[in-house]
């Protein structure tokens, strides 16, 4: 037997323990560990594709949340966890990307480092919203009452760091035009006092807003992504009308925790690709106004390189910390 055949002989061993990993993967509940409280997006999706993951790998999803420090305590959680993939991280952009800079804890963890991408489960677009007293019809107009009154109106931010509050930086120094933000404990009271008119206007998720908007009780006057959204169509992009570069969008996406074998992670993220393909899956998606999409790991590990290489200059220039 020469050194080829030797050297294939070895290589095929090696894969033998992950082919095992992924055979017998998995031998317990699985769980899906949330870094907010029950009831919004992030919680919605992974309870969304709990259900079609059970019956995929033939033991109980349970999503557990782990809500607090803007969700990094979901995230050591999970970045601690034993790497056999029964314990996952359904993230989005704050708890995973730029958490540990708000909150001066840049060494708690870093997803190249502690996590594994799986794939991402959904994308939220963002409007830009002001309540119905505010004399602007065009984001054009809204910049000029800012430039002529910038102490007249404030906006409203769900919390330091979101992608509300960093979408709100980077149009301020693309316009060259300052505001007031008010950053709330959440988009529920920031919501509420965008309806009631004490705050004037704010950048939020079409799945929250699209319903308020169609009522009439706020106006979109822009939507935040490269392309009209599907579920208000008549709202023109803020490229269209002459802001370009500002553009963003919540995901969640599933990690594990880094050395979970690639068997596992492969299989796995190819689980939830599939029924994201699933057309009850897709419309429940949409009908809350988020976009089912799927990314293999290496899609998912570009795309956060490349969010992280977005927002962590801006949350670093506008010196962002938790309050």
């Amino acid at each position: 037997m020469n050194r080829r055949h030797l050297t294939t002989i070895a290589l095929l061993a090696a894969c033998l323990p992950l082919a095992a990993a992924a055979q017998d993967w998995p031998t317990k509940p699985v769980r899906l560990v949330v870094p907010y409280p029950p009831g919004g997006n992030v919680d919605v999706a992974a309870r969304t594709v709990a259900e079609e993951l059970q019956k995929g790998l033939g033991q109980p999803v349970i999503v557990e949340n782990r809500a607090g420090a803007g969700g990094m305590l979901a995230a050591e959680h999970v970045a601690r966890s034993a790497p056999d993939g029964h314990t996952l991280f359904v993230a989005a952009n704050g708890p995973l990307l730029f958490s540990p800079t708000i909150f001066g804890r840049p060494a708690a963890y870093h997803w190249q480092k502690d996590f594994l991408p799986i794939s991402t489960l959904t994308m939220t677009p963002l409007v830009l919203q002001v309540h119905p007293s505010v004399p602007a019809q065009t984001v054009g107009e809204l910049l000029d009452l800012l430039r002529r009154k910038p102490d007249a109106m404030t906006m409203a931010s769900p919390g330091a760091g979101t992608t509300n509050h960093l979408l709100s930086e980077r149009m301020q120094a693309i316009s060259g035009v300052k505001w007031t933000t008010v950053h709330y404990k959440g988009n529920a009271p920031a919501l509420n006092d965008l309806l009631g008119g004490q705050v004037q206007f704010s950048f939020d998720q079409v799945s929250v807003a699209q319903r308020f908007v169609k009522e009439g009780r706020l106006r979109a006057l822009a939507a935040v992504s490269d392309k009209r959204l599907p579920w208000l169509p008549d709202v023109p992009t803020l490229a269209e009308q002459g802001v370009k570069g500002v553009d963003g969008q919540t995901f969640t996406g599933v990690l594990a925790p880094a050395g979970t074998p690639a068997a596992v992670v492969n299989r796995l993220s190819e689980l939830i690709r599939k029924l994201l393909q699933d057309p009850a899956i897709v419309q429940k998606f949409y009908a809350g106004g988020s976009e089912a999409r799927g990314m293999t790991p290496q899609d998912f590990a570009a795309y956060l390189q490349r969010e992280e290489a977005t927002w962590l200059p801006i949350i670093k220039a506008a010196n962002i910390r938790a309050e």
